[in-house]
């Protein structure tokens, strides 16, 4: 299946590389995107080396909710920062390439999360989350009347994060005095 095992090296390090280079969870299909789009490695193959990957526990995986998310581990770095250079520079190319333009729009989408669920009575909990690079920056959950307002709450937060959570952050650290 493989030419050799330096190309089997060769291919587990890459996925640490762009791991690395995009130091923060994603998702399978965020890796399998960049993978695939600049035909790195083929799918099957892929999911085999990532799988070995967390088997090794070079790559973790969380699960929060209902996504996993992957992400480089201490010994993941240590073992590319050693084996780096049996990465070919037009692989490292690529890969930077491609993140230089895409990273923007992968980062903002890992790092917002507005979703609601239906509850008993026919009201809607509302989960609005901010996460930065080293974890979780806010965590909501607030309850919507209506599915409507669950939804407005959710393109709010979508649109407006940072905004408001800066809002929210400034509110939380303002002392009594401010309010008078």
């Amino acid at each position: 299946m493989f030419q050799d095992t330096s190309e089997l090296a060769e291919n587990k390090l890459l996925l640490l590389y762009i791991l690395s280079s995009i130091d923060m969870p994603v998702t399978n299909s965020h890796i399998t995107q960049i993978v695939l789009e600049n035909n790195l490695i083929n799918y099957f193959a892929l999911q085999q080396y990532l799988s070995e990957l967390i088997s090794s526990g070079f790559i973790s995986d969380s699960i929060e909710g209902s996504k996993h998310s992957l992400k480089i581990t201490e010994s993941g770095r240590e073992t590319l920062e050693f084996f780096q250079s049996r990465i070919s520079q037009a692989k490292k190319d690529t890969v930077d390439n491609y993140l230089q333009i895409n990273l923007p729009e992968i980062r903002n989408e890992l790092e917002i999360v507005a979703e609601y669920i239906p509850s008993k009575d026919n009201t809607f909990m509302v989960n609005l989350k901010l996460t930065g690079k080293n974890g979780p920056l806010i965590d909501i959950n607030v309850p919507a009347r209506t599915k409507t307002q669950a939804k407005d709450m959710c393109s709010q937060w979508k649109e407006n994060s940072r905004e408001l959570y800066c809002s929210i952050m400034d509110l939380l650290k303002s002392t009594r005095q401010d309010y008078k």
